[in-house]
């Protein structure tokens, strides 16, 4: 019980920033209501506990631990902290409140998909950078199919003439757009890395001659399928749906290599 309740408190205080930042946006005023701004300050109190667990549950004995749960944890904190500091210079309140709402629920994957084997080579600091920047990576393209989604929400209610106030708080779609192939561009640059270190040092690394695995095939699709829609975007001006659609395709195979191929070896197979 003891454990379960600094989780309780992380993602309720989660929960209530996201129903007040839908409320505000919504128009809701009264006594005691609080502004976009206050509330994007006040989500430094989850975040700041959301950091203290992720740290308890991944640096134990000495050891690190980052399985499924861990990892999807730690993907939604990194989303939640770039988002965060992004919405300083710029207003979010309508993804945000999405984001928090997100990790009102993940923050909960720790305890709900536990890591009971710790990680090989993590006192190799090339390992950690290695890690480090696939995470990174990961949380980037996290944020692209994310801002994808809203994208294509926000352009159907354009064309219905209904528009909700959270998706009014969004610029405008080409501001968006822009925006969106900036990140997938950053993260691109940090899955390239991710895949080139891999394999050019996978027996410093993880230990053993480079092997053929879901992972590794997933992870090569994945960064075709973004270089690819780089390269359209480029070359044929590729956008809108046509965009939106590689996007999240180059998302799913980063999903299927990395946390699809935990979710086996830990779960299905316990390995």
């Amino acid at each position: 019980m003891a454990q379960i309740l600094p989780y309780l408190l992380c993602s309720a205080l989660y929960a209530g920033i996201a129903v007040l930042l839908l409320r505000a946006l919504a128009g809701a005023h009264g006594r005691g209501a609080l502004s976009p701004h206050t509330l994007h300050l006040a989500s430094v109190l989850p975040l700041a506990l959301h950091t203290a667990l992720l740290f308890g549950s991944v640096f134990r004995n000495g050891q690190m631990y980052l399985g499924v749960g861990n990892s999807i944890s730690v993907i939604i904190w990194l989303t939640v902290l770039i988002y965060w500091a992004g919405g300083i210079f710029q207003r979010w309140e309508g993804l945000q409140a999405i984001i928090v709402g997100a990790a009102a629920l993940l923050v909960w994957a720790p305890l709900a998909l536990p890591s009971v084997r710790p990680l090989s080579h993590t006192d190799l600091p090339a390992f950690r950078l290695h890690l480090l920047i696939s995470l990174l990576a990961y949380s980037l393209f996290t944020i692209a199919s994310l801002q994808a989604l809203m994208m294509a929400a926000l352009e159907k209610r354009l064309h219905a003439g209904r528009l909700p106030a959270f998706l009014q708080s969004l610029p405008p779609l080409l501001t968006m757009e822009n925006l969106l192939f900036r990140v997938i561009a950053m993260g691109f640059v940090l899955l390239s890395l991710t895949l080139f270190t891999g394999m050019l040092f996978s027996d410093e690394l993880f230990g053993q001659p480079l092997k053929v695995t879901h992972k590794v095939v997933f992870g090569i699709l994945a960064w075709c399928i973004f270089a690819a829609l780089l390269a359209g975007r480029r070359v044929y001006g590729w956008r809108g749906r046509l965009a939106l659609r590689w996007t999240l395709a180059g998302f799913l195979a980063l999903v299927l290599a990395y946390l699809g191929s935990k979710f086996v070896l830990e779960i299905v197979l316990q390995k």
